[in-house]
């Protein structure tokens, strides 16, 4: 991966995650994530609409396509201006078009033996996922104590106020979804991000 991706990551310490079938709502809740102080984010493909969302957007943040599971889907994105793209598993085939095109990966993993399997294969940075089911911080500890050089995105219902233990445990970013994406308002989205990020100095 991109080692600027990767320390833009651990800069940003939060990755947020869109979903949302609307088109020119994921627009504007990028626009929000943006104003509120976060320059890389993952919008979920829910539909294929959403690749035009990518498309409109892509030269304002870096942005990752999530929840990718074929290569037609990994070659779209990319064809829409996606930097990364991220998936709920670990496929050899979204390896291989990783490579070939030269655009980073994120895999989606739950136990340490995928983890393992993915860095291995070269994967720079790994999701464990879905974290609070799995255990949470404990379980990200656990995992970290053996594979310290793991660079992990734990994701999966994460609470804004569980962010801090996470990055504690040595998480790179913490995926959060619903929790600060979601809300009554975008400029409520960008409060609550410019809230948060002051809160991790």
């Amino acid at each position: 991966m991109n080692t600027d991706i990767i320390s833009k990551l651990k800069e940003n310490k939060i990755f947020p995650i869109i979903r949302s079938s609307n088109t020119q709502d994921v627009i504007d809740k990028v626009n929000a994530l943006i104003d509120g102080g976060l320059d890389v984010m993952e919008v979920n493909v829910e539909t294929p609409n959403i690749f035009n969302a990518i498309r409109k957007v892509s030269d304002k943040a870096i942005i990752c396509a999530g929840g990718i599971i074929t290569s037609i889907q990994a070659q779209t994105a990319i064809d829409s201006g996606a930097k990364l793209f991220s998936s709920p598993i670990f496929q050899t085939n979204l390896l291989k078009i990783s490579k070939d095109k030269q655009l980073p990966f994120i895999a989606g993993t739950s136990t340490a033996n995928e983890a393992y399997s993915a860095w291995k294969s070269r994967i720079p940075v790994v999701k464990i996922y879905p974290i609070t089911a799995m255990g949470g911080v404990e379980y990200l500890e656990n995992l970290l104590r053996p594979m310290p050089f793991l660079n992990v995105i734990p994701q999966g219902d994460v609470k804004l106020s569980e962010i801090k233990g996470y990055l504690d445990a040595g998480a790179l970013a913490v995926g959060v979804g619903r929790n600060l994406t979601n809300a009554q308002s975008y400029s409520e989205i960008t409060e609550r991000t410019k809230k948060i990020l002051e809160q991790l100095k």
